[in-house]
């Protein structure tokens, strides 16, 4: 998931008709003024900002594992809340993807984008660190700016995939790892946390997280149902696969894991028009909507010298729809986040509450309420604890 650092396409709707041939202005077309009450919240770690980094997946699965740390240790302080550090996962995801793109010649996807397993990955390898100690900021700026490594890092690996010898040097991957030092930081050793002194893997431990425990689940119906397949996107550069359930039992899943205190590591595609950069997500129908006029004003009502609001239509998420959409790459691996909670409109309407990392940023401040069709019709894949899983599909897929 690397095109979150380019969602300015996702300006929301007002900017899509303003340019459309059935536009109206921009004043005229606005979402309702939504007012959102919490059905299920299950807790989450402060709102971090990726900047300009195409590490999405970094940052939603780290805050998705830093809930479950919560869960598991039962922790009530938020003051006591883990705080890992992203960079850790992205320096050994880089390193490691470099050795298989060289392995293959170069006939690999090489970038900043990723996926949720390759988090899961690091840490059963490489154990985890606290933030504090391997903060990525290595270069100068203050957020994440990391246009020149991804370029320099893919400038690198391609000359030595097309190195001219027969035989490569021993010098590549000590050259490769030493460009991450000097950007990201050295990944430590070891570290004292509270007054006790960890490494990388007893750290993991001590948090009690067995990524083991964490299953990816998706919803495709070019692989059969209740089998193991490799999503095949080009951010999958590990080859993960995922388990195939119907989309339906996928959003009884979720909703059942988040009512039971779970939360969700979720890969959507956001350059639906209906995501926008305020903090909500709706799967809109864009003719629908434009046609509809201010039919609207029933539902929100109409202030003096306003104009009146363009209803807005959702489409019917489905299984036919998703395999379409993924068929012809209207769906795409677009972005991570996290799935934590469950809330409904002023109307009744049934909201799911996703932590971006985009900063405290938008009405919301960094959450997004994206509906029930949004989530249906734009997940690539989710990941959860095996214990939020109900005992018969547990028993499908083995554990």
């Amino acid at each position: 998931m690397k095109k979150s650092i380019v969602i300015a396409a996702a300006l929301g709707i007002a900017a899509l008709f303003a340019g459309s041939a059935y536009a109206q202005s921009s004043a005229q077309v606005q979402f309702p003024d939504y007012q959102f009450t919490t059905v299920k919240a299950n807790p989450i770690t402060p709102i971090k900002n990726q900047a300009s980094s195409g590490t999405c997946w970094a940052y939603s699965t780290i805050a998705f594992l830093e809930s479950e740390i919560i869960r598991i240790n039962k922790i009530t302080d938020e003051a006591r809340y883990p705080d890992l550090s992203v960079f850790w996962i992205v320096s050994h995801s880089y390193s490691e993807r470099a050795e298989k793109y060289i392995r293959l010649d170069g006939n690999l996807t090489f970038g900043a984008g990723s996926e949720a397993d390759d988090v899961l990955h690091v840490i059963r390898d490489h154990g985890i660190v606290p933030l504090k100690e391997m903060t990525g900021m290595n270069y100068g700026t203050e957020l994440p700016k990391q246009a020149e490594l991804d370029a320099i890092l893919n400038a690198y690996v391609s000359a030595v995939a097309k190195n001219p010898n027969r035989t490569l040097t021993t010098a590549w991957k000590r050259g490769f790892d030493a460009i991450l030092n000097e950007y990201l930081g050295k990944r430590p050793e070891t570290f004292t946390v509270d007054g006790k002194s960890y490494d990388p893997i007893s750290y993991r431990d001590a948090l009690k997280l067995n990524v083991d425990d964490y299953v990816s689940l998706s919803s495709f119906t070019h692989h059969p149902f209740y089998t193991w397949f490799p999503l095949e996107v080009c951010d999958n550069w590990r080859w993960d696969s995922v388990y195939n359930v119907p989309i339906d039992e996928l959003m009884k899943v979720l909703d059942d894991a988040i009512m039971n205190g779970y939360t969700a590591a979720w890969g959507a595609d956001v350059s639906d028009p209906g995501f926008t950069r305020t903090g909500l997500a709706i799967f809109v129908d864009v003719p629908a909507t434009a046609a509809a006029g201010s039919d609207q004003e029933h539902w929100v009502g109409r202030e003096e010298g306003r104009p009146a609001p363009v209803a807005i239509v959702e489409k019917k998420a489905s299984q036919e729809q998703r395999q379409q959409d993924f068929d012809n790459k209207t769906m795409t691996d677009d972005h991570g986040m996290q799935i934590f909670g469950i809330a409904r409109d002023q109307f009744g309407k049934k909201y799911y509450m996703v932590r971006n990392s985009w900063g405290v940023t938008g009405k919301f401040y960094g959450i997004w309420y994206a509906t029930e069709d949004f989530v249906k019709g734009q997940t690539l894949d989710i990941v959860l604890h095996k214990d939020a899983l109900p005992k018969d599909l547990r028993k499908k897929i083995g554990k």
